[in-house]
């Protein structure tokens, strides 16, 4: 049998600009489609496409130029070695049999572990997704959580299987601070070499709890799981502990997004005050982001001011897909100091939705988080804001309310006696978008800081207004001017005049990859072709397709 031909395309194109420490902004990785198709039978001619009848495609969203985080290695004399790898621990916290109920679309599964028997600190290296086969479909996210309390009522929650998270409310009082987590799309995370995340028997938490998101859209029945995370520790401890800040808006109906919009624009506050309080004068280091929202979600970025001064956004992706949550692995580390002011925006697009969204829980409501991981690790475990209470009435041309429940509007007069509900479902959306964005955003809102142990922290929760911001930033608009170094496959690429002539485009890409296959099989220096070129500016539609019809 031949073997298989390959295409592939990414959506959008973009250039390739890889200098290594170049802020996120400047080289961006945003989100891309990369759609693939590839066939058991070679194509009838170089010209010719991949047959059409058999054919296997789909697209994929990736983070192209994504790098894991290396294994460190060491030099001796003029040779070298990989250091030996740690042997590793796992540490497995799956669910037991959890039934999928037929009534409700979105269960929230909560489960207690204690740590594992260690005697004295180490460090976890990676963590992953153990997935149930048949599962993923009903997977929504998973997240470990560090709890700090009562340990009597903690053990006595470990002995169970598990439960609703409804059922449990004192669980995420004292189970608050994110351990790890997994969202759709993920492969799972490596710490780099200079960081782990801390298993101490003795300063750090004994109880952990794992919160697992089921989406069962089509209410299927007889739908069972135990799925979980696995993580890799070892006792070979690294430099820094590691931790995560979890940035955005509480999950609250305060949060509206507004129907039928094409770009409908949330932020959630991390104050000065709070990261003042707790970030040391050398700061904290992040070098690694998540990002979360459910469908309406199109756009993500962690913004930073310091001083009025907007810096170059810690991460952001302008091509967003829910159902691609996986981890952005920073360049560099993003330095925070104290009193920067973090913004976890979020862009959604409303276009199909007739009525409003509000924030909450469930995929068919509406959130917006990013999960930061840093090192050292300080004693800020959640950051988050939501509009205040007369923001949010404001920005709904309302006065005035009574209640309790039904909350009734006392003024304006012309809308005396509508409960809230009603005012929220009956409001002319399209004639007062604009109306609503701006007295939310001039609004104010309410900072939610909390540490490790779920204490709001003093003098953090008054009421807020935007930050000050006496110089914006300005995303860079980078030339594409560098000139690429000539290697042995550019200059077969060059010397052939039915290759990249003006009249070429993508519907001949086959047949370029036909004609540099042919000329690699000719070639007797293999790894001069397979030499690394400096940073170029490339079409990676162009790159792809050559290199899966040279396979």
């Amino acid at each position: 049998m031949a073997a298989a031909a390959a295409a592939a395309h990414i959506l959008p194109p973009f250039d390739i600009f890889s200098q290594p420490g170049e802020r996120e902004a400047e080289n961006p990785n945003d989100t891309l489609q990369v759609i693939w198709q590839y066939h058991v039978d070679e194509p009838a001619s170089a010209a010719a496409l991949l047959p059409a009848e058999g054919a296997v495609r789909g697209t994929r969203p990736l983070y192209l130029v994504q790098r894991d985080f290396q294994q460190r290695r060491s030099f001796s004399g003029l040779g070298r070695k990989q250091e030996p790898e740690p042997v590793l621990h796992e540490w497995e916290l799956s669910n037991a049999q959890v039934r999928l109920p037929n009534d409700q679309d979105t269960l929230l599964q909560c489960r207690v572990f204690s740590l594992p028997k260690i005697t004295r600190k180490h460090h976890v290296v990676r963590y992953e997704p153990v997935i149930q086969p048949g599962s993923l479909a009903y997977l929504h996210h998973m997240t470990l959580y560090e709890c700090r309390g009562d340990e009597a009522k903690l053990n006595e929650a470990k002995r169970t299987n598990g439960s609703s998270c409804s059922s449990t409310d004192w669980l995420h009082a004292q189970c608050n601070t994110i351990a790890a987590t997994w969202n759709l799309g993920s492969e799972g995370f490596n710490y780099p070499p200079e960081a782990g995340y801390a298993l101490d028997p003795y300063n750090g938490p004994r109880f952990y709890m794992l919160e697992t998101h089921y989406s069962n859209p089509q209410l299927d029945n007889f739908v069972t799981d135990n799925s979980g995370l696995k993580l890799l520790y070892t006792d070979k401890l690294r430099t820094h502990d590691a931790g995560v800040l979890s940035v955005g808006i509480d999950p609250n109906w305060r949060h509206i997004i507004p129907p039928g919009q094409p770009e409908v624009i949330s932020e959630g506050h991390c104050i000065a005050r709070c990261t003042g309080d707790t970030v040391p004068d050398s700061g904290v280091n992040v070098f690694a982001v998540i990002m979360h929202t459910h469908q309406l979600g199109k756009k993500v970025r962690l913004r930073q001011i310091r001083d009025g001064k907007e810096m170059p956004p810690i991460a952001a992706d302008a091509s967003y897909d829910p159902s691609y949550q996986e981890y952005r692995r920073l360049q560099r580390p993003a330095k925070v100091l104290p009193g920067d002011h973090l913004i976890a925006e979020c862009t959604y697009s409303s276009r199909t939705r007739q009525t409003i969204t509000l924030g909450g829980l469930t995929t068919k409501e509406e959130t917006c988080l990013v999960s930061a991981l840093y090192y050292p690790r300080i004693d800020l475990s959640l950051c988050y804001s939501l509009p205040a209470l007369p923001t949010v009435l404001h920005s709904l041309g309302i006065d005035k309310l009574e209640g309790p429940s039904p909350l009734k509007i006392m003024s304006p007069p012309e809308l005396r006696g509508m409960t809230l509900e009603e005012r929220l479902v009956t409001y002319d959306w399209q004639s007062n978008f604009q109306t609503f964005a701006d007295a939310t955003r001039q609004g104010t809102f309410k900072p939610l800081c909390s540490n490790t142990k779920g204490t709001i922290l003093p003098e953090t929760s008054i009421e807020s207004h935007y930050p000050r911001i006496l110089w914006p930033y300005q995303d860079p608009k980078v030339p594409c001017t560098r000139k690429p170094q000539r290697n042995k496959l550019s200059m077969l690429l060059s010397e052939d005049g039915d290759i990249g002539g003006a009249e070429s485009d993508e519907s001949n890409a086959v047949e370029r990859g036909q004609l540099v296959r042919n000329k690699v099989s000719r070639s007797s220096d293999a790894s001069s072709l397979a030499a690394g070129s400096a940073t170029r500016c490339a079409s990676v539609a162009l790159v792809l397709a050559l290199l899966a019809a040279a396979l």
